[in-house]
Order: C-alpha cells, then structure tokens, then sequence
C-alpha cells in the first residue's frame, strides 16, 4: 500500500459502544471499544467457521446448476449481490444483478429455468422478501442467504450482528457466493486462504497509523471489475459508520466526469485486486496524485483478482472504523444517536 498527501485529524479516545438514548447534540464518544471493532476482530474466525460448513453449499450449487441467476440485495447485500453474480459467471453461469427493490417492483425476475439469489442477513428487508415472493410465483428456484437464525435461510453466515455496520455478515455472505462458484467449477484456488488473508489485512500496521485519514470535503472510493462494488462498499461504510461524505464508484466512471471535481480538500482510495484492472487503476492514482489529490492506494493482489475482495473488503471496513474512532462517531448506530436522524427509523426498510 502507498499513501500520499497526509490529512491530519486528532484521534479521539480509542473505542465506542452502543448508544440508546439522547443528549440533545452530536453523542460524545463514550467508553470502551465499539462492536464494529469486537466484531472486526473476530471476523476470520467467523470465515474459517464458513469454510468448514461446506455440505449446505453443495446441496444450493445443484439447484443452482445450469440455470440463469438472478442476484439481489438492499444496501451492503446489493453489493454481495453483484459480486456474487460476477463469482458465478467466472463459474460458467449466466448469472447477473438487481437491486431488491428494483425486482420487486416489476422489474425482471427469473421464471421456471431460472433462480433467484437473495442476500439478506436479517430477512427483514422488504423489498427482497417481495421478490422473493414474485419469484416464487413465476416458478423460480429461491435460495436465500442470510444470518443463523433467520427463517427460510439456505445458506448461513454469522450471528445476528449487534453493530449496524453488519461487516462479518458481508464477508459471510461473499464467502458462500465464492464457495458457490467453486462447487459449480470456478477456478478459485485460494479459497482456503482467505480467512488469514482477511486477518492480515484487519491487522496490518501502517506508517501514519490510519490507513486513509478522513478528509475535509470527500472521501472517494475506486475499484475495478468485480471490485467497483468494494469501493462502492468502501463508500457506504464510511458514511454509516462515520458519517463521512463519501462515494465510491469503478474506475472508468469515475475517470469519466467525478475526477474533476476532486482536489487537496479530498482523499482518493484507489483499490488494486491485481489481474485486468491493475494498471488502470495504477494510471489513474498517478494521476490524481500529480493533481494534489491527497492519495491512499491498497494493493491485495495474493488470492487472485476475484478473491481480493475479501482483503480489500476488510481494509474498508477497517478505513470506515478508523474515522469513526477519529472523528468521535460510534459507527454502531447508524447514526440513530445524533439529533434529528430519528426521522429515518419510522422508515419501513
């Protein structure tokens, strides 16, 4: 990894947990170290746990074989949802994906030759379970992937998350996409290696202690191939869990038009899986770089293009905890502590 153009910001006291009630303004981060931080650091664990829990995922690749996928998800699960449709054609399917609410609401779903892949680590998100149901309707196989204890699971990952940055579960639920692929034939040799990758990656230490400091304006996040939806990922994280503006976009779209708009007031972190898209994401970096843009560049290219999103995965999630515990917010709430963003909670989700 190489970093650039250094932004300073004072850390605050090392750690944060849950927040129930109100002090009238921005909560004070209180004592004792955050659940997103306990569950970051158990998270290779939890990989290793998966791995050895094979037997389900044979029985979901048969009905998976030799039909069209259809992968779906809200939020996080969106983007486990498109790079497990990018796992599965590396396998030979023809796999694609949507967004929840997108398929719920008329959009196309599989019929009879088809499946649908639902990511959902509470089952609670309406939008999949109406899918779900459409899909049903139409004769599709339906295979959920979701958190132990969650009704109708196919595939399980973790523990229901207490953190609202629902990290393990991501890694859980990219984990059984990747061990789909291989079941179905991807070549995928350093499937056994990940949860020590992951663990590298959460424990690496870094010259200016954090990884990416959040900057004064932007934090933009850029990847390539099936890793544009880690930076997308990168860019939703930092915002639940630090209230960070953010964005996080693949290369080509962000060379196209947003590279313009940032400057010294911002941070641009480049994330290199290796494979296709390595030097273009070099190129762009450089050239970012000689533009003033402060720069962080991460580079996890050991398990192949594919399952470097699993190191890079964690190093965003890790960038997103690092600016919380720097910026005084809890990154467990998602922002249900602070004043006035009650109105979001009597959204249905």
């Amino acid at each position: 990894m190489r970093t650039g153009g250094r932004v300073a910001h004072p850390l605050a006291s090392e750690g944060s947990s849950l927040i129930t009630g109100m002090e009238g303004e921005m909560s004070a981060k209180p004592a004792g170290i955050s659940l997103m931080r306990q569950t970051m650091e158990r998270q290779a664990q939890a990989l290793a746990g998966i791995l050895d829990d094979d037997a389900p995922v044979m029985a979901v690749a048969k009905r998976l074989r030799g039909r069209r996928v259809l992968a779906i998800g809200t939020g996080t699960s969106w983007h486990a949802a498109s790079q497990a449709a990018a796992l599965l054609r590396a396998a030979g399917l023809d796999a694609c994906a949507a967004q929840s609410a997108d398929a719920a609401a008329g959009g196309p779903l599989p019929g009879e030759d088809g499946a649908l892949l639902a990511f959902t680590h509470t089952g609670a998100k309406r939008y999949t379970a109406q899918a779900c149901q459409r899909a049903m309707s139409r004769g599709a196989e339906v295979i959920q992937v979701s958190g132990v204890g969650v009704p109708g699971a196919d595939l399980v990952t973790v523990e229901r998350e207490r953190s609202s940055a629902y990290t393990a579960s991501h890694l859980g639920a990219l984990l059984r996409a990747a061990q789909l692929a291989r079941a179905l034939g991807a070549d995928l040799p350093g499937l056994e290696e990940i949860p020590s990758a992951a663990d590298r990656a959460h424990r690496a230490e870094y010259e200016d202690h954090q990884l990416a400091p959040p900057p004064v304006r932007l934090m933009e996040f850029i990847g390539g191939g099936i890793n544009q939806w880690t930076a997308a990922e990168g860019a939703l994280k930092i915002r639940e869990a630090a209230c960070v503006a953010s964005e996080g976009l693949g290369v080509e779209q962000f060379l196209h038009g947003p590279s313009v708009a940032l400057g010294r007031q911002d941070r641009l972190v480049a994330l290199d899986g290796g494979g296709t898209w390595s030097a273009r994401i070099a190129e762009v970096a450089h050239a970012a770089e000689n533009c003033g843009v402060p720069l962080t560049r991460i580079v996890h290219d050991g398990l192949g293009e594919l399952l470097s999103i699993f190191p890079l995965t964690v190093t965003v999630q890790r960038i997103a905890l690092e600016a919380a515990e720097a910026l005084g917010v809890n990154p467990d709430t998602f922002g249900l502590d602070l004043p006035g963003h009650q109105a979001w909670n009597h959204i249905e989700l």
